[in-house]
């Protein structure tokens, strides 16, 4: 499965064709399954441009884009929008709309919004940054309830592959056995996806990963992104 992450938290004007609003992202979206992507991961944002958990937002967000696309549609609850813990879980508990929702492990109050979007009806994807997350996840007794694992290497390593790899074979150790989608971000992008590809993994690209295509130039949209680890992983 290819996932297209089409804006992250990155503002307005870091790339020429990042789309925000509901309409940006329902466009982009379409174009993005047209090309191969079988899932969507958005960041709503609110009047002025911000990130937000806000359900009224969110639900209206998601909407427009399965209807666009008719694809499922999973959306972020990093702590970064709301640090609160409590008003995070509050805010999600309240979503309607959403497939699935990402939930980073290293935060706080993991656990807390994983069983307020049980209870929700919207799926989990653990955010395992870590071997310490993915320990975290076994702990936390939820494991087998989330919709897939997300092995991220999101902060900068020596070797992002082996990293994602070591992730990897401590969630086999844990008996952790929902599906896992492999990605990396900004120079572990790429590195992570060639590894994927050939463990038969899920994968995640876009402008919230990278602004640069395999061979290090400027991906001029999402779409492109997606049609360069659609070859990747065909030529697998």
């Amino acid at each position: 499965m290819l996932k297209a992450a089409l804006n992250g938290n990155r503002k307005r004007g870091s790339h020429p064709a990042l789309p925000l609003g509901a309409d940006e992202l329902s466009a982009d979206a379409a174009a993005c399954v047209r090309v191969g992507a079988a899932a969507i991961h958005i960041h709503p944002r609110d009047e002025d441009g911000l990130e937000t958990l806000a359900g009224d937002v969110v639900d209206k967000t998601v909407h427009a884009v399965r209807l666009a696309t008719g694809v499922a549609v999973g959306v972020s609850t990093g702590a970064w929008i709301e640090p609160d813990p409590r008003r995070r879980t509050d805010l999600v508990a309240a979503w309607r709309e959403p497939d699935m929702a990402s939930v980073n492990l290293s935060e706080d109050g993991a656990e807390a919004v994983m069983e307020a979007l049980f209870d929700a009806g919207v799926g989990v994807e653990a955010g395992i940054w870590s071997v310490g997350d993915a320990e975290r996840l076994a702990a936390s007794g939820f494991a087998a309830r989330v919709v897939r694992v997300l092995v991220e290497i999101v902060h900068p390593v020596d070797d992002p592959a082996a990293e994602a790899m070591t992730i990897d074979d401590r969630l086999d150790c844990l008996g952790i056995a929902a599906p896992r989608l492999h990605h990396g971000e900004q120079d572990a992008t790429w590195p992570v996806l060639r590894q994927a590809v050939t463990l038969g993994r899920d994968i995640r690209i876009g402008l919230e990963d990278t602004l640069f295509l395999p061979n290090g130039t400027y991906a001029p949209s999402n779409e492109a992104l997606v049609r360069a680890a659609a070859r990747l992983a065909g030529s697998a």
